[in-house]
């Protein structure tokens, strides 16, 4: 990389990924070689002499350089993230890795001799490798030049070559993306070292730089399963302490025929094993056992490895759970209610992992519900809660727990009663052999008498504690007084005093719940007013003058003439009627009561026309109307 810039570090997380050179497909031993290039925030420190050939530097490395930092970003064009372990290591430190700027010559980088490993034993080699060149700052223009990196695996002479694979070129990404790559090979008898070399095939310039991190070798074998004739899948849980000891065929399954040393192994809390005396074959028939226990096979392709944890693999781990014996479940109370209530269901408490079934007897009997703590019965009685952790391990005894239902007292439906102003009524419970209480006032009897408007609610209890609540709503209702009649022009509204529920009727027409009536004819008119109650009535009369805003004389027997309804029940009143220019046109009485349009018969013009009315009692009303022909 050619342009250097300054150091830049921000907050991304590498995306991993995997290469396919070849992995380990089996299970896999502790690793017997791991290198992940230390820890810290500074750069450094430098490989020991001869892991590489090129040059350590304790700051942004140029073509040929490298260093070891916590953080890709030591240049801007790269990615900015942080090493493939997580950074935050156990002592709060931050994880670093090998940061390569290729040469401009192809060739090898880093070279270690891994001892130690175990004969006639596959191994996986394994690194996590990325291209740091970010393509999105655009320096390389396109992705760059790739990396393309070599493994081999050589005999610890360097003369012969057991395995050897590429990655092929990785082309700079606008993610930091780490990828895993491996090898697998196998040691032969005698061998314990290898040498692993490392090179990049790509030339120096734009882009051709990498960051490698976590390089690791670890035992590789077949995947072995632990099955046994007397279950299905690998945890066998259907017994329960105190029960009979049971003795277990189990066998182990590879995945292919390689030849396996076995050590059957076992433990009580799977965390510490311990092997078996003598069990080494693919079968094992387990001892008389009361307690968990768990089982699995330790493997290898040589007897010498088979204690190495480093050199061999563990099969798949197969289970024998004793399940406690549940104590019987505790009762959350027997539920007793009234017929008229809602009926909630039994209830009962088990510890955790228990569960329940129910039962209509307490040994025997038949199944009710099954895996529930609450049960609905649907009718009163005595129902039974079993305990079970398994089918076969359940509680020694069933909990009882009971159902009663009482039998409700039942009011009718609440009551409205109307009473007449100044009389009372009696109010019955009407249930005998139960207990009352009426509010307000606390009484203690069937029966009260009230004379006030009012809620009276009276509750009645029976002497099991079901109870039942009705209220009695009473009105009382004054006697009807017409306090006075409201006319507006053919509007009629009836006032009365008092505060009840009344009906009204005009000239002996039917009640209605309104006091008010329109289009009113004048004249003399008679009110009726009720109480719906029958708690008396009233009448009066009212006379309604009608002075009418128009009239057509043109004989179609509508509107003809020019008359005051209501005038002929008034002595000695009169009408004069004048054009616009206060001529006396005629005037209207008793004997004279209608205007037919005319002046000493001639036909007046349509136009409004003024009146003055004069009532006995020394009234006087003025207005105008329209004279339409």
């Amino acid at each position: 990389m050619k342009k250097i810039f300054p150091i830049i570090f921000l907050l991304l997380t590498a995306g991993l990924s995997y290469g396919q050179l070849g992995f380990c497909t089996g299970s896999k031993g502790d690793p017997i070689f791991f290198e992940n290039f230390g820890s810290g925030t500074d750069f450094g420190p430098p490989l020991s002499t001869g892991v590489t050939s090129y040059t350590y530097i304790s700051a942004v490395p140029h073509d040929g350089e490298y260093t070891l930092h916590f953080r890709n970003a030591v240049n801007e064009t790269w990615h900015h993230s942080f090493d493939h372990t997580p950074d935050n290591q156990p002592d709060g430190t931050n994880g670093k890795a090998l940061i390569v700027n290729a040469g401009f010559t192809a060739g090898e980088f880093y070279k270690r001799t891994v001892n130690g490993l175990c004969v006639n034993t596959t191994f996986e080699f394994s690194a996590w490798l990325m291209n740091l060149y970010d393509i999105t700052s655009n320096a390389c223009g396109g992705t760059g030049i790739p990396i393309d990196v070599t493994f081999e695996i050589w005999d610890i002479t360097e003369t012969n070559l057991i395995k050897t694979g590429s990655t092929g070129p990785i082309a700079g990404t606008a993610t930091p993306i780490y990828t895993q790559y491996g090898l697998t090979f196998t040691t032969l008898p005698g061998q314990t070292s290898v040498v692993l070399k490392i090179r990049n095939n790509g030339v120096g310039g734009c882009g051709n730089d990498l960051a490698i991190d976590d390089i690791g070798f670890r035992a590789c074998g077949d995947v072995v399963t632990i099955t046994s004739p007397s279950v299905i899948g690998s945890i066998y849980t259907s017994l329960c302490q105190n029960s009979t000891p049971v003795s277990i065929v189990l066998n182990a399954n590879a995945t292919n025929t390689t030849p396996h040393i076995f050590q059957w192994q076992q433990s009580t809390d799977n965390l510490t094993w311990a092997d078996i005396p003598g069990a080494i074959g693919t079968s094992y028939t387990t001892p008389n056992i009361i307690s968990t226990h768990y089982y699995r096979t330790r493997l290898a392709q040589d007897a010498v490895n088979l204690a190495n944890a480093y050199c061999s693999t563990v099969s798949d781990i197969f289970s024998v759970f004793f399940l406690p014996k549940p104590l019987a479940p505790i009762t959350d109370g027997d539920v007793i209610v009234c017929s008229n209530e809602t009926i909630p269901p039994l209830s009962v408490t088990v510890g955790i992992g228990e569960n329940v079934n129910w039962f209509d007897a307490p040994t025997g009997g038949n199944l009710l519900a099954s895996n529930t703590t609450t049960y609905a019965p649907p009718l009163p009685g005595v129902y039974y809660a079993e305990s079970h952790t398994a089918p076969t391990c359940v509680s020694d005894t069933r909990t009882a727990v009971m159902l009663k239902i009482y039998p409700a007292v039942l009011l009718s439906a609440d009551e409205i009663i109307h009473i007449c102003s100044g009389s009372s009524t009696v109010l019955d419970a009407a249930v005998t052999n139960v207990t009352y209480d009426w509010l307000p006032g606390n009484e203690l009897t069937q029966t009260i008498t009230v004379s006030n408007t009012g809620n009276y609610t009276v509750t009645v209890t029976t002497p099991d504690g079901c109870t039942d609540t009705k209220t009695f709503i009473v009105f009382t209702h004054d006697i009807p007084v017409i306090s006075s009649v409201d006319i507006d022009e053919t509007t009629v509204t009836i006032n009365t005093q008092g505060d009840s529920f009344y009906l009204y009727s005009l000239d002996g027409g039917s009640f209605q719940n309104s006091n008010v009536f329109y289009n009113v004819h004048g004249g003399m008119h008679s009110v009726y007013v009720k109480d719906i109650s029958l708690c008396g009535n009233d009448t009066a009369e009212f006379l309604l003058i009608f002075i009418p805003k128009y009239f057509t004389p043109n004989d179609d027997t509508y509107h003809d003439f020019f008359e005051i309804e209501g005038m002929e029940f008034i002595p000695e009143a009169k009408a004069a009627i004048f054009d616009r220019y206060g001529k006396l046109i005629t005037v209207l009485t008793l004997a004279n009561p209608k205007w037919d349009g005319t002046y000493n018969g001639r036909e007046l013009p349509s136009t409004d026309y003024w009146y003055r009315f004069f009532m006995s009692n020394g009234e006087e009303r003025k207005g105008h109307f329209s004279l339409k022909r």
